[in-house]
């Protein structure tokens, strides 16, 4: 039995009922990642040691009957989720050698929890990218197919849960980057509402648009993670005081009656005539279910990617300035003076998507501009949040594409930026109005590559989103796909 290919909420019985143990479902899970990854190359680190500790740890709660959510589950976090004791490199060569002394509040919970924690997954270097091409240190691979990329940023994560690499991860969502991901690799992902999770511990690249969230098998699991490391941190000033419901509950509620609504502005010029069938195709599965599908617009998507990519840009450049070579991480020591040594640090140690995009972000800021792009940004995020007000005046959910394309070649748009910027044109208007949305699978192209459809739901209503998700799931069998990774075993 391949223990790697199943989901955790199976694997929890298993473990509860002493059928397997933690230490059992670890090695396991390492034996696939021994065999995969020299393909996939999902991680950036490895810590066998201290997961082994951990699932160790993790049974002989389990023996006492002390066990929680989550307890023994193999897990990978995604490089820019500091872990106490072990390297946190964003990605980025300029941070390569960083060891956090701490952790951060989700790393907490899901520690407190019994996890055993695998890895560090590989990223686009400060989440600035749509196909984990940018990584400081090597590209991760698809496993449906390793010509593919797996999306990005939280490219590591979503490519080891769906390589069976990981049972299920964390990532983090400033424009996309956890349901991009999930769609083309064929998973489920999660972005939470805005201060739903603590980002405290996590290394910032747009601070009023940066959420952690799962990536799952299915959206069970999602329900059981997200149940994990929801609630209010007293160290994140943006984390919300509400009390966190049971989320698992929610699954169990029928969709008859649910309004679902359909933005025209997400069908349009773009759209992939596949995946535009797939969500057709499971937008009907909503009304075989008894939902009510009603149209709804949101007349300002079209500036959302503008919007998107000046605000983020402005915001990383006000958080990457501390990457200087003079507090931590990577210094140029050949420099002759302080200044040299800013310019020659920063232009060695950050990436080209890196610099491109603090370069936009400073002038965006910059005197003289500011109001012109900066502030006129931040109106336009106003009227996307107010579209989605009124949109939901008319329906409970609205759905779409997570992404206009299934997963394109490596290198295919790696020379031409904005190509790449527009596989998270479905997306950013989520993280520029706090929503919540999750991506679940919905078939296949002509090719065999994942299709990912998109719901987005009101602020904090997450329980809501994942009943709709899991109906869909459950009826259009879509968390019974699993990639086709074929490795050879090693020895």
């Amino acid at each position: 039995m391949s223990l790697f290919a199943l989901t955790a909420h199976e694997l929890q019985e298993k473990l509860k009922t002493r059928e397997i143990t933690a230490v059992e479902l670890l090695e396991d899970v390492y034996r696939r990642v021994d065999s995969a990854e020299p393909a996939v190359q999902a991680y950036i680190s490895l810590h066998q040691e201290k997961a082994l500790a951990q699932a160790e740890a993790a049974d002989d709660r389990l023996a006492a009957g002390s066990a929680a959510v989550g307890t023994g589950i193999p897990t990978a976090i995604k490089d820019n989720i500091s872990v106490a004791g072990v390297r946190n490199t964003c990605g980025s060569q300029i941070l390569a050698d960083y060891v956090p002394p701490y952790n951060a509040t989700v790393a907490e919970k899901l520690l407190a929890a019994g996890v055993s924690v695998i890895g560090k997954t590989n990223m686009d270097e400060f989440a600035m990218g749509s196909s984990t091409e940018n990584s400081g240190f090597h590209v991760t691979r698809n496993p449906w197919d390793l010509s593919k990329v797996p999306g990005g940023s939280s490219g590591g994560s979503a490519a080891a849960v769906a390589a069976g690499e990981a049972v299920w991860a964390l990532g983090s969502d400033t424009g996309g980057s956890i349901r991009q991901p999930a769609a083309l690799c064929g998973i489920v992902g999660l972005k939470p509402t805005y201060g739903l999770v603590s980002r405290y511990g996590l290394v910032a690249f747009a601070s009023s648009l940066d959420q952690i969230g799962p990536l799952t098998k299915d959206v069970t699991d999602c329900a059981l993670l997200l149940q994990i490391i929801a609630g209010h941190d007293h160290l994140d000033s943006s984390s919300v005081v509400r009390d966190v419901p049971d989320y698992l509950a929610f699954l169990r509620n029928s969709v008859q009656g649910l309004r679902v609504g359909v933005p025209k502005e997400y069908f349009g010029e773009g759209l992939n005539s596949e995946v535009r069938s797939a969500v057709e195709k499971a937008i009907a599965q909503y009304e075989d279910l008894g939902a009510e599908v009603v149209e709804v617009s949101l007349p300002h998507t079209e500036y959302a990617l503008s919007t998107y990519y000046l605000i983020a840009p402005a915001e990383a450049s006000s958080n990457l300035a501390r990457y200087d070579g003079v507090r931590y991480g990577y210094r140029d020591r050949e420099a002759k003076d302080t200044v040299s040594m800013f310019m020659q640090t920063r232009g060695q140690g950050f990436g080209a998507e890196v610099k491109r995009r603090i370069m936009l972000g400073t002038y965006a800021l910059s005197a003289g501009y500011y109001d012109a792009y900066y502030k006129k940004a931040q109106s336009v995020r106003t009227l996307i949040r107010q579209d989605f007000d009124q949109a939901f005046a008319q329906c409970d959910v609205i759905i779409s594409p997570t992404t206009p394309t299934t997963a394109f070649a490596i290198g295919e748009k790696a020379a031409e930026p904005m190509e790449m910027y527009l596989s998270d044109i479905y997306t950013v208007t989520v993280n520029l109005a706090g929503l919540p949305g999750i991506s679940v699978p919905c078939g296949l192209d002509s090719k065999g590559m994942p299709i990912g459809l998109q719901l987005i739901g009101r602020h904090f209503a997450e329980g809501q989103l994942l009943q709709a998700a899991y109906a869909y799931e459950q009826a259009a069998g879509s968390h019974l796909l699993r990639a086709p990774l074929e490795v050879k075993a090693n020895g």
